[in-house]
């Protein structure tokens, strides 16, 4: 059974991978990023309301579930005959279907649990604990909140863009990078993906702080939702005198 569910159990593990990696990377550069923090080191260690080995524990749980769930996944919608992978141009459009259905996913649900004061309390403010985000406590969620939001929510992308299996691989690869980015605390101008999606590190700060929790819900790609559904929170970026720069909000539209 383990050798028949070889290929689905390495396509699950891959984002894992990604996702210590691409994490890793913003640990292994420390103090050289200090001019692009949201916050200063000093505050990561300060603020936040739970330690890091607790988040990594926190983590890695999450991701065993996200492992299995994917292996059983992949394993129930694989074909006798791999299909091949399509064109280009078809991949793309996947890819578009699959981050509409996570960001639409994650809107709703995320917004849901900060309006339920029972799953609040429960769940979500767990993730929460962490007011100053950095780069390998994205995935620190309440293990429930993690089957919920992200492990079915990415489900529900794969099955609704029609992936196979290797595209689902890359995509996901892809989502696990940018949901890292906005939560890395770093705000770096020559970000790439600052050219294609609105949703970055400082949109996402706001939500973090206590200004900002009934706002700025969508993750990871982009902010319509919170644009159409009125809980959209503009801010603007100042640079501290000691680097990095402080997010500021302009107006806070109602809930």
């Amino acid at each position: 059974m383990a050798f028949f569910l070889y290929d689905e159990v390495v396509e699950s593990v891959i984002p894992v991978l990604v996702y210590w990696i691409y994490s890793g990377i913003f640990v292994v550069l420390g103090d050289k990023l200090d001019k692009y923090r949201l916050h200063s080191k000093a505050e990561e260690d300060t603020k936040n309301l739970v330690s890091k080995s607790t988040v990594i524990k926190g983590v890695l749980l999450q991701q065993v579930v996200q492992i299995g769930v994917s292996t059983v996944l992949l394993a129930l919608t694989k074909d006798e005959i791999p299909r091949p992978n399509p064109p280009l141009f078809i991949i793309a459009v996947q890819f578009f279907i699959g981050i509409f259905v996570l960001d639409t996913w994650q809107y709703f649900v995320h917004r849901y649990m900060h309006i339920n004061q029972y799953l609040y309390k429960h769940i979500h403010s767990k993730h929460h604990l962490l007011i100053v985000p950095y780069a390998y406590g994205t995935l620190y969620n309440h293990p429930l909140e993690g089957l919920i939001m992200d492990t079915i929510g990415g489900s529900l992308a794969f099955l609704a863009s029609g992936m196979t299996p290797s595209v689902a691989v890359y995509f996901f690869s892809f989502v696990t990078i940018k949901a890292i980015d906005v939560h890395t605390g770093i705000y770096w101008p020559l970000n790439i993906f600052h050219f294609f999606f609105p949703n970055d590190a400082a949109y996402h700060d706001v939500h973090h702080q206590l200004y900002g929790t009934k706002f700025n819900y969508e993750q990871p790609f982009f902010i319509s939702w919170d644009k159409i559904m009125g809980t959209y929170m503009p801010y603007t970026l100042e640079k501290r005198k000691e680097g990095g720069y402080t997010v500021q909000p302009i107006r806070a539209s109602k809930d």
